[in-house]
């Protein structure tokens, strides 16, 4: 018996167009059926551009469209909840770009109505899909490093060093923009899948460039988002970790996650600085031995690559979502590690407004 198509609905269209489109259109199972946009006619003509059945500017037209069977979710993220919470009370499965939310308590209410719905909520946690990454987590499973000693997580890119850069959402705090929510909740995501919980941190979160030009008037506004974070963890087994994200590093190192244990490190990086997903490579050593590149195995290649090397694992992310629909049960990561990942970027605000250590006392039910 033939599978049957999945009918997905894409509500975002900036990082939709480019990554979301092509990514279900590549698969399968998916069939992408309506696309929305608060202006009509930019939703025709994206919806024309695509081959796109239906194109609509409010959210109760798409949850009503008895042709989706979900909704991918790649607005801003202060729009994120009353989206997934409109999808999965018209019975619709939901995909979620990261941040999940704005607050811990939103993510917890999209889980619970999930789970209320039986829907399938997963979140675009895409380094966990990617073979570098992959491969890294199997040879820290295998005890490569033996007890990890040491965590130390750098992620510096350019994508907003520039001050003429125009004010956006992202400029704001009170929407979901800066740096803490586009990268640390990523890497909250890959600390709790490659090392366990956290139990304490300590952040702080600056804004290098606190005005840009209005995209229409040229004026200069204010900007309150984080553009750099700079956070020291404490993981639930005693190790500490040692993370600094920015965005405004001129010619900055690329994304690097090197452990340091008592056999020996692995260090897996990138410094391409124009795709965040191309390019990782891994290296080790155990003991005194010097660093050697580590090769990826062809098994878990992906089976075609993109110019826009997001594309790729956002082809297995949604693979993983149609799994997780055909069984009926949710898997990693899904909004379960979407609400942890966002728990963690509420503590890193607590602690940065406090000046202090903020100690992990409300996840007992949460931890990954």
């Amino acid at each position: 018996m033939a599978e049957s198509a999945i009918g997905v609905a894409l509500v975002g269209t900036g990082f939709g167009q480019k990554v979301h489109i092509p990514g279900f259109q590549a698969h399968h199972r998916t069939q992408l059926v309506a696309v929305y946009h608060r202006e009509i006619a930019k939703a025709q003509a994206i919806a024309e551009q695509h081959a796109i059945t239906h194109a609509c500017d409010t959210i109760d037209q798409i949850v009503a469209l008895p042709e989706v069977d979900a909704v991918s979710i790649a607005t801003p993220p202060f729009l994120r909840s009353s989206v997934a919470i409109a999808a999965l009370e018209a019975n619709k499965h939901i995909l979620l770009e990261k941040p999940t939310a704005l607050s811990v308590e939103e993510a917890q209410q999209i889980e619970a109505l999930a789970q209320q719905q039986k829907k399938i909520a997963v979140v675009d946690f895409e380094f966990r899909f990617v073979p570098a990454w992959q491969h890294f987590a199997t040879l820290l499973a295998e005890e490569f490093v033996g007890t990890p000693r040491l965590i130390k997580v750098d992620w510096m890119v350019a994508g907003r060093a520039d001050p003429a850069r125009a004010w956006s959402w992202y400029a704001r705090k009170d929407q979901g923009g800066g740096a803490l929510g586009a990268f640390a909740s990523h890497t909250f995501d890959y600390l709790a899948w490659l090392f366990g919980p956290v139990k304490r941190l300590c952040a702080n979160l600056t804004t290098a460039i606190s005005e840009r030009p209005d995209p229409t008037t040229g004026q200069l506004k204010p900007v309150d988002a984080d553009d750099t974070c700079t956070l020291m963890l404490e993981m639930a087994s005693g190790m500490p970790c040692q993370v600094t994200i920015s965005s405004v590093t001129y010619a900055g190192r690329g994304h690097w996650v090197e452990v340091y244990g008592d056999r020996g490190t692995l260090i897996l990086g990138s410094d391409n600085l124009k795709d965040y997903v191309h390019g990782f490579k891994l290296w080790g050593a155990q003991g005194s031995n010097s660093l050697e590149e580590i090769a990826v195995p062809d098994a878990i290649a992906f089976p075609k690559t993109y110019d826009d090397g997001r594309i790729a694992p956002f082809v297995r992310v949604v693979d993983h979502w149609v799994n997780c629909i055909d069984q009926g049960e949710p898997k990693a990561p899904s909004i379960t590690e979407g609400v942890y990942s966002q728990l963690l970027m509420d503590l890193a605000h607590e602690s940065n407004n406090r000046g202090s250590w903020v100690e992990n006392s409300r996840d007992s039910d949460l931890r990954t």
